[in-house]
């Protein structure tokens, strides 16, 4: 996971990227939770989805916002860190060219930052949002999605209500050739404690049955040519 340096529109924000094997590999960004709660690129949820796009083949980048760790200026209430996620996107799609398309994954106030550039960048074909936290924060802007995704949330959630994120889910799903997949995890808390793996197995299932057609696991075309 080598760690790379990206020119923020307020100086440097450190990352954390690792290169697709192949030269048409598809791009992944994971964005991480609420800076002035403990969010990190390294959040244990953050970590994972980053882990399993990794595995998935795909040029794979995490980052920390403006303020958190190395990565320079301080917190901007949302506005400040779509600029920065935007600014991450554009140097993961300077060195990938030929990237066939592109998925944004984010946990908690990562993943109302993801909805925002999902809104504002259309080579974005795909989203996964973890705890979105619609009890608090504004999604009026999906008005309309421009893309189907996953939404998981843990069902024992105890910052965000179950309830708001399937009024969300049922409002996104009421546009037309809008899909969204909404999964709630037993038993499972804000930050998936000890339930990272099902969180996982989630992830794993969705894009199984939703990578765009033809695209196969690095493990997959090994399997094939070995046989």
């Amino acid at each position: 996971m080598p760690e790379v340096i990206i020119n923020g529109p307020e100086g440097r924000l450190e990352g954390r990227y690792m290169h697709g094997k192949s030269p048409t590999a598809p791009l992944a960004l994971m964005l991480h939770p609420h800076p002035e709660h403990g969010g990190t690129m390294n959040n244990k949820v953050v970590y994972s989805l980053y882990q399993r796009f990794v595995a998935r083949g795909f040029s794979t980048l995490r980052f920390n916002f403006r303020g958190v760790g190395r990565s320079q200026g301080v917190h901007d209430k949302g506005e400040g860190e779509l600029s920065d996620a935007a600014s991450a996107l554009d140097w993961l799609q300077s060195y990938n060219p030929n990237a066939p398309f592109c998925w944004v994954g984010g946990f908690s106030f990562g993943a109302w930052i993801g909805m925002q550039l999902l809104m504002r960048r259309p080579e974005i074909s795909g989203f996964l949002s973890v705890a979105p936290p619609a009890n608090t924060l504004d999604f009026t802007f999906l008005a309309p999605c421009p893309a189907s995704g996953l939404m998981v949330q843990g069902d024992a959630d105890q910052l965000v209500p179950p309830e708001s994120v399937k009024k969300l889910v049922e409002k996104l799903s009421a546009q037309k050739g809008i899909v969204i997949d909404y999964t709630l995890i037993p038993g499972a808390n804000h930050f998936f404690t000890g339930q990272i793996d099902e969180l996982v197995k989630v992830v794993d299932d969705y894009l199984n049955k939703h990578l765009p057609e033809g695209y196969e696991r690095p493990e997959e075309k090994k399997a094939k040519t070995s046989k």
